[in-house]
């Protein structure tokens, strides 16, 4: 690494750092106003005031209710509580009407904390629809309508993926699931309107989206949003859930009766208040901020298509965050690229962190439709606050020297749009089927 050049962090997709204007909001909170929001008296009430504080500033930002706020211990935890929440709750009422266990709808490119928890409530004997993606990772509305069923309690679809950074038509779905709930309503008994009036729920992971794009909850007519304060330079461990008025879920942490008994356990208090001065922090900055890393990233993705043959860029090419640049750099393994660059200064991951650990292909790209070896060579820059041009042209100085001595060593090569690996058999047993020279590989 360069003595001269400090460390480079472009992983802002898998944590943010503190912003210092969070950190003094938050520091009040730790040692002088330390009280209990549930105890009466004086140091417990001013707690209180300043955790309602929070919540009405997160309920104003996503034009909702106070009361339709739920903090949490994080973004996984949030969306645990939407989908474990709205599935055990309403499929006790479905059985209850003479319907099956319940039906849950959701994409091939969620994050983990959603489609383990689909998998999860498969072995409870729900059914779960997994919705494909187009080539550049777009949720097809369509598809989401024609797999709706009189069964179904939960549509969950993320608003932007945590990996390419494409964007989904979240209003879109949800003016097909209004609608259908309305054409349902006609149909059903008048004694169970009140039920089915509210189902399908609808669900958005919002973790990457929160601090970049509008959350708008009424606009975008989702009942239930999840988003995390360590994405949008906020605390680690803080969460939130909306929640829409009447619709009702069943609690995953019993005890105190806490945030409307949805999550019982004391107030993380000063964790809380941070969560609230990032949102509103990233709420009054981020059109001007999207516009500077919007021009970054589009001049990063050029540069590295220019400089570096055999680099594809994964997700929707305008249609994306404004911070994520992720590629494939055809006949090279992404770990070995990730560790090159540390030694240089500079920090990217292959895909979601909370896998970064896992040797497994990503799962987003391979549902784009993409080869093995386009996930296995998939790499995902992230932009933030602090990043520069200067920054990015330093990670162009180094990475096509890396890259060339990568490839040199490499024993795998592909074209651009090659839809066929070079040697299948290195994947046999991973779930898929590759066929090549009319020899099929599992």
């Amino acid at each position: 690494m360069s003595s001269n050049h400090q460390e480079i962090y472009l992983d802002h997709a898998a944590t943010t750092y503190l912003d210092p204007r969070v950190k003094s909001a938050m520091d009040l909170y730790w040692e002088e106003e330390f009280g209990n929001p549930s105890s009466l008296y004086r140091t417990g009430r001013r707690a209180k005031d300043a955790l309602d504080g929070a919540r009405a500033s997160v309920a104003r930002m996503l034009n909702a209710k106070p009361d339709e706020i739920i903090f949490t211990g994080g973004g996984t935890e949030a969306i645990n509580l939407a989908i474990f929440g709205g599935a055990h709750f309403y499929s006790n009422i479905l059985k209850n009407v003479g319907m099956s266990r319940g039906h849950l709808i959701t994409s091939k490119i969620e994050h983990h904390a959603v489609l383990r928890s689909c998998e999860a409530l498969e072995k409870e004997g729900f059914e779960v629809t997994y919705l494909n993606v187009d080539e550049n990772g777009l949720v097809n509305p369509e598809d989401v309508k024609r797999a709706l069923r009189p069964d179904t309690i939960l549509v969950s679809v993320m608003y932007a993926n945590n990996e390419i950074g494409t964007i989904e038509p979240i209003e879109e779905i949800a003016q097909i699931i209004r609608e259908y709930r309305e054409e349902k309503r006609k149909l059903v008994a008048e004694g169970d309107k009140n039920v089915h009036e509210r189902l399908p729920l609808f669900h958005t992971d919002a973790c990457q989206a929160a601090g970049a794009l509008d959350v708008n909850v009424q606009k975008l007519g989702v009942d239930l949003l999840a988003f995390n304060g360590s994405k949008m330079y906020g605390p680690k461990g803080v969460g939130c859930l909306y929640v829409r008025r009447g619709v009702q879920l069943k609690p995953l942490i019993y005890g105190g009766g806490q945030e409307r008994g949805m999550r019982s356990g004391t107030e993380n208090v000063p964790g809380i208040i941070g969560f609230a001065k990032a949102f509103e922090i990233a709420h009054e900055e981020k059109e001007k901020e999207n516009k500077r890393l919007t021009k970054l990233r589009d001049y990063f993705i050029s540069e590295l298509q220019t400089r570096i043959p055999k680099v594809v860029l994964n997700g929707h090419p305008t249609r994306r965050l404004p911070n994520n640049v992720n590629v494939s750099v055809l006949d090279i393994e992404g770990e070995a690229v990730i560790l090159h660059l540390d030694s240089y200064g500079i920090a990217i991951s292959t895909g979601s962190a909370c896998t970064s650990e896992s040797l497994d292909p990503s799962h987003v790209i391979l549902a784009l439709g993409r080869p093995y070896e386009y996930a296995h060579s998939s790499l995902r820059f992230t932009l933030g606050r602090r990043t520069t041009k200067e920054d990015l042209d330093y990670v162009l100085e180094v990475l096509p020297e890396i890259v060339e001595k990568l490839r040199r060593i490499s024993p795998v090569r592909m074209e651009t749009g090659q839809t066929t690996v070079s040697h299948p058999e290195a994947f046999a047993g991973q779930g898929s089927k590759v066929k090549v020279g009319g020899k099929t590989y599992k």
